[in-house]
């Protein structure tokens, strides 16, 4: 019986062997080459691929071809399988598995699919390997319970920490250098965390800024200019902010400023992000100048007025969709005496109705 041959390491977990290997990521489409897509969610140990996530899984490696990093695979082997040991140490060895075996991914079928499809646009990737936990077979019932164990505490982590950890990305690269070079930014942004609780002593989130700079950034192109641009802006706003001042100079608390205005709420920085777009592609306009009318908004929360099916629901509750961020810009464009164009002017209506 022919055999695969993979370097292994042999642990133990709950009184059972498993086996850490080193897998060539050609060989991934061949020994999990079985499609269990077709097949009853309660005959199989896995979700359905969801090949929207494929391409982005995929683009990365491609993109970070001498830096992408993948966290292992966990799959389970129902055929005969045999642990040859070094002479040097018990647990170090050859994992000998028989090619008729049949292998079931546990934890990572998007990753290999998305290695599969990197791997028809770049071939030298068939030979870097990937560690993968391997697990003999129990039955079906046996793998169902791992997936759930190995998802149900699996601990996701938050936008704003992935954005500051990110070195690559220069959105999350200028993003948290606009934050800390301005003061009361740098003051008030949390960096770990993407909600907030009303006891916090920060009232703004990283991956907050993070998203209403894509728009900026994507708008100027120029990766000079664009710093320049998201530096300059959102100076200009948190200088014309009336109430975030006067909650930093003690005039206004914070608990005020978070339940009786709306000036925090993400819904506004991102609503903030698309006129920081405006601004970028109208050098007619005097972004310093017009700025300014930012002090002169009643931001206040029961301002129904500017506020009610924009920005405030119609229950009260911040409209936190992309209709509600984007009917907020328009008002606030309004409120700042700026030109709305005809494509707004068609939408801003269609949506209200």
């Amino acid at each position: 019986m022919l055999k695969y041959q993979f370097p292994a390491v042999k642990g133990y977990q709950a009184g059972k062997e498993y086996y850490i290997c080193m897998i060539p990521l050609g060989l991934m489409s061949k020994i999990f080459a079985a499609d269990y897509s077709d097949v009853a969610a309660e005959h199989r140990a896995q979700r359905k691929l969801n090949e929207a996530r494929i391409p982005e899984i995929r683009d990365y490696i491609l993109s970070n071809r001498t830096s992408y990093v993948f966290s292992a695979l966990a799959a389970s082997i129902d055929g005969h399988m045999q642990f040859v040991a070094n002479q040097e140490n018990e647990n170090t060895g050859t994992l000998e598995i028989d090619m008729n075996a049949s292998f079931l991914i546990n934890d990572g079928q998007h990753r290999k699919a998305a290695i599969d499809a990197a791997i028809a646009e770049d071939e030298t990737l068939r030979e870097e390997t990937i560690s993968i936990v391997l697990y003999r077979d129990q039955g079906l019932q046996r793998s169902q319970q791992m997936f759930t164990d190995l998802n149900k505490h699996a601990v996701t982590t938050s936008k704003s920490l992935n954005t500051l950890y990110e070195s690559k990305d220069p959105v999350a690269l200028l993003t948290k250098k606009t934050i800390d070079s301005i003061p009361f930014l740098r003051k008030y942004t949390d960096k770990e965390k993407d909600n907030l609780s009303k006891y916090s002593s920060n009232i703004f989130t990283l991956n907050t800024f993070y998203e209403a700079n894509k728009r900026i950034y994507k708008a100027i192109k120029n990766p000079q200019k664009a710093e320049q641009m998201i530096h300059s802006y959102w100076k200009n706003v948190v200088i014309n902010m009336r109430e975030w001042n006067e909650m930093d100079n003690g005039e206004l608390s914070k608990k005020s400023l978070r339940e009786d205005y709306i000036t925090t709420q993400g819904l506004i920085i991102l609503a903030l992000g698309r006129l920081g777009e405006f601004y970028c592609t109208s050098p007619d306009v005097n972004m310093e100048k017009s700025l300014k009318g930012l002090r002169t908004i009643d931001w206040l929360r029961n301002n129904e007025e500017c506020w009610m099916n924009r920005a405030i629901k119609s229950n009260g509750k911040i409209n936190r969709n992309e209709q509600g961020i984007f009917l907020t810009y328009v008002q606030i464009k309004r409120l700042l005496s700026l030109p709305i164009s005809e494509e707004e002017a068609k939408k801003e209506q269609k949506m209200r109705g």
